[in-house]
């Protein structure tokens, strides 16, 4: 990654804050800044300027909060959540992170864990969950053509292009054509000679 990946480590022990941030701080594979909280409303106050990509947190701390709750309060719905397992933890409660860190896990299995979670960036994951028919119609709304038009150049019913619209939008997190332009040169949909000048 090119720029750094902002960690924050939610717990309440400084013993255990102390050594995640050790085994952070000799993983040469990752460039982060790390930033430690001790409690939750420290996090609470903040989730919105700090902006993390990543949250280790001890799952006991968030008996008021859930997953969700935190992402809506960072104002990041991309933000991974990462449970900093130290003793028996209901499973169904583990579900709802993005990972799982045991206290018990090497330095290696640590790497491997949170390289898994930030491989890709982000607008290549996004890439992946549009659809070929959906690219298909970004390339048409970014030349201009109406719902209509892009019907029946698809061969579509108009309703098919205004649900699949609403899917990209709702994906991408775009809601602008000059947005799905850009998209679509990044992306590699269209070249920049392709759009009306």
């Amino acid at each position: 990654m090119s720029y750094p990946v902002k960690i924050v480590i939610v717990e309440p022990s400084v013993i255990l804050r102390s050594g995640i941030l050790s085994v952070l701080h000799r993983l040469n594979t990752i460039q982060m800044d790390v930033f430690e909280i001790g409690d939750i409303e420290q996090l609470k106050l903040s989730l919105n300027w700090q902006k993390p990509d990543l949250l280790i947190l001890n799952p006991c701390v968030l008996s008021v909060f859930s997953i969700q709750q935190l992402k809506k309060e960072a104002g990041n719905n991309q933000l991974k959540c990462i449970a900093l397992q130290n003793s028996l933890s209901d499973l169904m409660s583990l579900k709802a992170y993005d990972e799982v860190i045991s206290i018990y896990d090497s330095a290696e299995q640590i790497n491997e864990k949170l390289t898994g979670l930030i491989a890709k960036p982000e607008y290549e994951k996004r890439q992946e969950s549009v659809t070929l028919r959906e690219k298909e119609i970004i390339v048409c709304v970014i030349k201009g053509l109406t719902n209509k038009e892009i019907a029946e150049e698809l061969h579509l019913s108009l309703h098919t292009v205004i649900s699949h619209r609403r899917n990209i939008s709702s994906k991408l997190q775009i809601h602008s054509t000059a947005g799905l332009t850009i998209y679509a040169i990044v992306n590699k949909l269209v070249e920049l000679s392709d759009i009306n000048k």
